[in-house]
């Protein structure tokens, strides 16, 4: 009889166990996650009213858990309390069908969140295609994946699979601070050859460098250049020691500047990531005011948001900045049902609890 009882006991924790484990498998999935988007108690937009709203902020993606929800109760029991994982420090940000490439500086690689499945990792590759530093990205059609490292002085390139391609420089007399791919060539700012330089996306080899031969204090030089962006005939650089955001065309040749030294609206005290719109409206990064200015194509001031840190929508030490208009499925759940959603704009910020602030350019619905 002990036997038989000692069987039956037996055949009870096997079947339990199985119970267990394949209901494990499925929680692990897609069940066991609740991904609950943030509540605020009321809608941020910019400018506040009575103005008409043009920018609504959305939400913020600090961690893992912001990515892909929280555990389940079972979960939390079996595992323990999940704390995620955190983005440390980030810098740049770029982002291509659905999936965000962000640089962190302490991390030594990269946060890479996939918005369709979703999925949060690091992203820390080993050997040639090992990352030091890595201040800013870019991702172009293909899906490759353009790095520049300040500290290893070169700008590193992954295929569409993260595998490692090429190094752009020799690593010994340049400091990449931004890259950006455009018409088939890869264009990059070097802080200690005060140029951009451009190099071809096919044979990686270096076409020309600007400004050639231009003079220290005169407005084509550049002296401390950070951040790019090339679109519709021209390239903006930010120009950290002159406090301005200088403009060339794509043969290099100098044209004009926006901004300049000051603490007024429309100056510049730290200017660093910019962007531009379809429309030709530049945006631009100042890390100290902590907000962002939008400037139209003639350089006049449209509206600023952000604000030093006080709660969501406000920025801490910001970086970077980007304009997506092929994502918006993943944020509209966030806008305000006023409003449609135009494009998303992402302000990376360096220390604060909102790491990656999401928001929303808006127009009101019309009925």
């Amino acid at each position: 009889m002990k036997n038989v009882h000692r069987r039956n006991k037996i055949k009870v924790l096997v079947v339990f166990a199985a119970f267990i484990f394949w209901w494990l498998i499925f929680a692990t999935g897609c069940a066991s996650r609740i991904h609950k988007a943030p509540e605020y108690k009321e809608t941020i937009v910019f400018p506040p009213p009575p103005d008409p709203p043009r920018i609504q902020f959305l939400t913020k993606i600090s961690n893992s858990i912001d990515v892909v929800g929280q555990r389940s109760g079972l979960m939390k029991y079996v595992f323990g309390e999940d704390r995620g994982k955190p983005i440390i420090k980030p810098y740049g940000i770029a982002i291509h069908d659905g999936v965000l490439y962000i640089c962190d500086t302490i991390l030594g690689g990269m946060e890479i969140i996939d918005l369709k499945k979703p999925d949060f990792r690091y992203f820390q590759p080993k050997g040639r295609a090992q990352l030091r530093k890595p201040i800013n990205c870019d991702v172009d059609e293909r899906g490759y994946l353009y790095v520049a490292d300040a500290d290893r002085k070169q700008v590193v390139i992954y295929d569409q699979n993260l595998k490692f391609v090429k190094a752009l420089g020799n690593g010994k007399d340049s400091k990449p601070t931004d890259v950006k791919v455009y018409k088939n060539k890869i264009w990059v700012t070097d802080l200690v050859q005060h140029q951009v330089k451009v190099y071809s996306k096919t044979t990686y080899k270096l076409i020309f460098s600007f400004p050639v031969e231009a003079k220290p204090k005169t407005d084509p030089f550049l002296s401390a250049p950070t951040n790019l962006f090339v679109a519709d005939g021209r390239v903006y650089v930010s120009d950290f020691g002159h406090f301005r955001i200088k403009i060339y065309n794509l043969e290099g040749e100098y044209q004009r500047y926006i901004g300049e030294y000051g603490r007024a609206l429309g100056q510049f005290v730290r200017p660093k990531g910019i962007a531009v719109d379809k429309d030709l409206n530049l945006y631009v990064v100042d890390a100290g005011f902590e907000t962002v200015q939008i400037f139209d194509k003639d350089g006049k001031l449209l509206m600023f948001f952000g604000g030093p840190y006080k709660g969501p929508g406000d920025m801490w030490l910001p970086a970077k900045i980007i304009i997506d208009y092929d994502n918006l499925k993943y944020f509209e759940k966030y806008v305000d049902p006023d409003f449609k959603l135009k494009y998303l704009i992402f302000v990376t910020n360096q220390y604060g609890p909102d790491k990656i602030s999401v928001y929303g350019f808006i127009e009101p619905k019309t009925e």
